[in-house]
């Protein structure tokens, strides 16, 4: 019987062929650039299925962490591929002054507009061009701009905690069973209407109509769905959504598949300079009277004497905006509010923080707390420092490629052209750095008490702690758009409890996937009740 298939085979060469050039791939793939020195998955050595696979399961942070407890600092996960939990490996990819460039995996993140791919800050490989249009727009993102935005972003906290009470505090009853928020949802609804309001002078609506508006969030949970697994096989992309025929048809208006974000930017835009135009006839300043990120850009482009800082890039950085804008804010939020009432004593601690400098008039009795009192309340600063190491929102690795004359990562030789890495949920989970209760939710790790102020040690502990910290990305890709997060939850954060009470419907932890950002799949905690 096996003679006779073995007979049978021998008559089809082709057969043999592409079993002998699959077999010859996977020991290259395993032995590329003498990566097999390092350990991993053994299926990871030979092909990306396995990172795209982990990636699909929506596991991959907490995957990543157990493969790194298992096979120490560096770990091979795809044959051209190694992650870093060594806080020395930082510096070498992230560094100021290194030239690695992102890796393939970034331009899966680029949006697409009637045909033209919007080559964003976040999604460029291209170190020149993001360095000029991170000039272009740097100062609307500077923390002196971000001042003239807190009004904006006080009004709505303002709607979001009247709102708050109207839908939930004021229908909840002592006596019958308490409706739930889905908070989860609705500290998003906050955080797109806060971009909005910064962005165009113009709230949308989420928390207004409590609503979302033009399913624009429902878009952006699917959008990531596909961005995180394909971007780990970036040439997925090139034939479903990049697919140089689909441009083309879509330049041409054959089709239009634009993504939501990209739309939903370019309304919002031509509101905005419809309302510009208006004030303009009317004989009124239409730039400089307007604190908002487009003025900023407008301006910008007024002063861009080259012409590169035009219209298209205009639209990407508000379509950027709009990807990335509500759901980091939304998820810190969510995890500041989830493990301080996971962690009772430290929810205490907080409320009488904020209650004792109010009462000393440390900071002012209003109902939305200003930035400049919030800088003054260390325990705070701590709680959302804690929230940001043990939850960091970003759960991929930050992929950079090695210059073609390789590079020393953490006393390690890379050769030229290796995609290194390292991922916030790792490396802001080291012992070494941050105590052996990595696990434990406890603001106190980032203070100083006492005598130990002083201490040299104390003050090297927090600045290696400091350091460590990828939440927001690394060097000169750090996130731009960080000034209005940070003014979103020191602003809302301590507003929020001073006026409401809150608890968890259950005692069990959320549940987290990972799709580029790690989000809970529903947080439910009981309606929130007016603090009497």
């Amino acid at each position: 019987m096996l003679s006779n298939i073995v007979t049978s085979l021998s008559g089809l060469p082709w057969l043999w062929l592409s079993l002998t050039t699959v077999i010859l791939w996977l020991t290259r793939n395993y032995f590329h650039r003498g990566l097999n020195r390092y350990p991993g998955p053994r299926l990871a050595s030979v092909t990306d299925w396995w990172r795209l696979y982990t990636v699909w399961t929506r596991k991959a942070h907490f995957r990543y962490l157990q493969l790194h407890e298992e096979y120490g600092d560096i770990v091979r996960l795809g044959p051209n591929t190694l992650s870093f939990s060594n806080p020395q490996a930082i510096k070498a990819i992230y560094g100021m002054n290194k030239k690695l460039s992102k890796s393939d995996f970034y331009p899966v993140q680029m949006q697409v507009s009637r045909g033209e791919i919007l080559q964003s800050l976040f999604g460029t490989q291209d170190q020149e061009y993001h360095a000029r249009l991170r000039r272009a727009v740097s100062n609307a993102f500077s923390m002196s701009s971000i001042v003239q935005y807190e009004p904006r972003v006080s009004e709505t906290a303002k709607v979001f905690l009247d709102r708050t009470e109207e839908l939930y505090a004021a229908s909840s009853s002592s006596t019958g069973p308490p409706a739930r928020c889905d908070f989860k949802l609705w500290l998003q609804f906050f955080a797109f209407d806060v971009i909005t309001e910064v962005t165009y002078s113009k709230r949308v609506g989420f928390i207004d109509e409590c609503r979302d508006v033009e399913g624009i969030i429902d878009w952006l949970d699917r959008i990531f769905q596909y961005m995180a697994p394909i971007g780990q096989m970036p040439i997925l992309d090139k034939f479903l959504v990049k697919n140089p025929i689909l441009i083309l048809l879509n330049k041409y208006g054959f089709i239009d598949n634009s993504s939501g974000t990209a739309r939903f930017s370019k309304a919002r835009m031509s509101e905005r300079l419809q309302e510009l135009a208006d004030r303009k006839a009317a004989g009124l300043d239409s730039i400089k009277d307007r604190g908002d990120l487009l003025t900023m850009f407008l301006e910008s482009q007024r002063e861009d004497k080259s012409g590169f800082f035009n219209d298209s890039r205009i639209l990407t950085m508000t379509t950027s905006i709009a990807l990335a804008g509500s759901d980091t804010t939304a998820i810190s939020l969510s995890a500041v509010f989830y493990h301080l009432l996971r962690n009772p004593d430290v929810l205490e601690k907080l409320r009488r923080e904020v209650e004792e400098a109010v009462e000393s008039g440390l900071i002012a009795d209003e109902e939305v707390m200003s930035w400049a009192d919030a800088q003054k309340l260390p325990y705070l600063d701590a709680c959302i420092k804690e929230t940001f190491r043990i939850h960091p929102a970003i759960s991929l690795n930050l992929e950079r490629v090695t210059p073609p004359e390789g590079i020393d990562i953490a006393g390690e030789y890379i050769p030229g052209g290796t995609v290194v890495s390292c991922n916030p949920w790792v490396l802001q989970k080291r012992k070494e750095i941050f105590g052996d209760d990595v696990e434990v939710y406890r603001p106190e790790r980032w203070l100083l008490y006492g005598e130990s102020s002083a201490s040299p040690k104390e003050h090297t502990r927090l600045a290696a702690m400091k350091a460590t910290m990828l939440h927001f990305g690394g060097g000169s890709r750090t996130c731009l758009g960080r000034h209005i997060a940070l003014l979103e939850m020191y602003k809302l954060v301590p507003s929020f409890l001073r006026k409401f009470d809150m608890s968890l419907a259950t005692d069990k932890e959320w549940d987290l996937e990972c799709l580029w950002f790690v989000k809970p799949t529903e947080f439910n905690p009981f309606v929130p009740r007016k603090v009497s």
